[in-house]
């Protein structure tokens, strides 16, 4: 009874706490993968360009945050990042420390992570699309643009969903690394419930039965896009594909 209590059904309860931690950790990791989202489609572009210095710079983009450990990214950024600020402020006038918010952060950290990743997809995905395709519309006088609005960016998404999942994932669980610099998110206060009430197992069970419940319904959110993107296209193309 008294973790039921504890756990919310009582008026010392931290579920509404725990449940606060775990919408943060789902915008965090949204706003992670939209960060990511636009790196990875700027990295994507330039080792496919051909440019041996985008090229270069791309594979080393994605060497470095792929094979540097997680924490260390999130280390650099937020202290890196409330250097810089600090330096700015005291540029402007300020005295003190300013420091980046955790949020911010975080959810650029991880965003920095998961654009290596997604480079990889996209790229991957625009390799899978058919050059008959692109040979075709070029023949009946598409302009680029235009073969990039209407058949090289619907193809890739739908090549990319399956991966993107995957990554979703990634940033999902990267997310609770964070909680090194102090953001309410769900690892962090499962930690502080965990600290206050000596109760270790059962929040860090509850945190972690939160986190199998965020992946279970993104494993289910991703395979009906994947799903509904697929029925969208022709069956040649799919068996292209």
């Amino acid at each position: 009874m008294a973790s039921l209590e504890l756990l919310g059904f009582g008026s010392t309860g931290w579920g509404a706490l725990l449940i606060a931690a775990t919408l943060m950790t789902l915008a965090v990791t949204a706003t992670a993968l939209a960060i990511g989202a636009v790196l990875g489609a700027i990295v994507a572009a330039a080792k496919l360009s051909g440019n041996i210095i985008l090229v270069t710079l791309g594979n080393v983009y994605t060497t470095v945050f792929r094979g540097v450990p997680e924490l260390l990214i999130i280390y650099l950024i937020y202290f890196g990042g409330s250097s810089a600020v600090t330096a700015i402020g005291k540029a402007m006038g300020y005295e003190g420390f300013l420091g980046l918010p955790s949020f911010i952060a975080g959810a650029l950290a991880v965003g920095i992570i998961s654009g290596s990743y997604q480079a990889e997809v996209f790229r991957g995905a625009f390799l899978a699309i058919s050059k008959g395709e692109l040979e075709a519309a070029s023949a009946i006088g598409m302009h680029r643009g235009m073969r990039l609005r209407r058949i090289i960016m619907p193809q890739v998404f739908r090549l990319a969903i399956p991966g993107l999942g995957n990554v979703w994932q990634l940033s999902l669980k990267d997310s609770a690394l964070i909680s090194v610099t102090g953001l309410a998110e769900l690892m962090r206060t499962s930690q502080v419930a965990a600290g206050s009430t000596r109760q270790y197992f059962l929040f860090f069970i509850a945190g972690g039965c939160l986190y199998l419940l965020l992946t279970s319904l993104s494993d289910r959110v991703f395979n009906g896009a994947e799903r509904r993107a697929n029925r969208s296209m022709p069956a040649s193309a799919m068996g292209q594909a």
